[in-house]
């Protein structure tokens, strides 16, 4: 039997709070509730649900950027860990923030940024050219490489994000928000952006986000969080039109609809 790409087993996070004195007994939230979840290579998972329903806490556990309280992640059967034991784990994939500015190192020239994954993760060869080459992969000129990021539109930070995520070739890229700070016309490109990166080079995609619509236009599969509990997952299709979970309707019962003068 193929081991799928990830499979995540009883995965769970804890926090604890700070005590409000001395005698109190030592309190622990909840983040992420014990959680099994598979994801095949080459497919597109969703992950929707209100903010704090643990879609970012499930996807730093799953990148190991983040230790779990308890259960297992495997990339391919072999376990994953966080640390310096993950590094051959990095190699496999890619992840692009919500805020770009924020994730994107002020002090450093734009080639610099997005050589960061091949000279951290000691990949050989030409390193100059490989930053030109996805630099225009994303839709950005080659002179571009020397400047800094203040310099750049919200949209173009983005796309610089998205060039450090793929310069080292992974087979995952996952995003999380990765449009919600752009403007709707600068999201419908990054977005174009995104569904062409994965049919061109096979990209497994993962994508956080509280847009149901999104999720709808570029997710095979759609997971759906609350309180920290995967309540709903399948086809996004399916689920989207034929919701088994409450949670799941009332999300979709949110969702506002344009109304057309003049139709209904």
């Amino acid at each position: 039997m193929t081991e799928p790409l990830f499979r995540l087993s009883g995965l769970t996070r804890d926090y604890s709070l700070p005590r409000e004195s001395m005698f109190q007994a030592p309190r622990v939230t909840r983040a992420l509730a014990p959680t099994d979840l598979v994801i095949e290579e080459g497919s597109s998972l969703g992950v929707i649900g209100e903010s704090g329903s643990g879609k970012s806490t499930l996807v730093r556990l799953m990148l190991a950027l983040d230790t779990a309280t308890a259960g297992t992640v495997r990339f391919r059967g072999t376990p994953v860990h966080p640390g310096r034991r993950a590094a051959w784990f990095r190699r496999e994939t890619g992840i692009v923030f919500q805020d770009p500015y924020a994730s994107l190192d002020p002090r450093m020239t734009v080639a610099r940024i997005i050589a960061e994954p091949l000279t951290g993760l000691g990949i050989p060869g030409n390193h100059r050219a490989r930053v030109l080459q996805v630099l225009s992969r994303v839709g950005l000129d080659a002179d571009m490489a020397g400047r800094y990021p203040h310099e750049f539109s919200g949209g173009q930070r983005q796309r610089i994000a998205l060039a450090r995520a793929i310069v080292h070739e992974p087979c995952v890229l996952v995003g999380d928000e990765p449009v919600s700070a752009l403007d709707v016309t600068v999201r419908a490109q990054i977005l174009d952006l995104l569904r062409d990166l994965k049919q061109t080079m096979g990209l497994t995609v993962v994508l956080v986000s509280h847009d149901i619509g999104i999720v709808r236009d570029l997710c095979e599969r759609v997971a759906v969080m609350h309180d920290g509990h995967i309540v709903e997952e399948g086809p996004t299709a399916q689920v989207l039109t034929q919701p088994a979970h409450d949670y799941t309707r009332r999300l979709l019962d949110a969702v506002p609809v344009l109304e057309i003068p003049g139709e209904g």
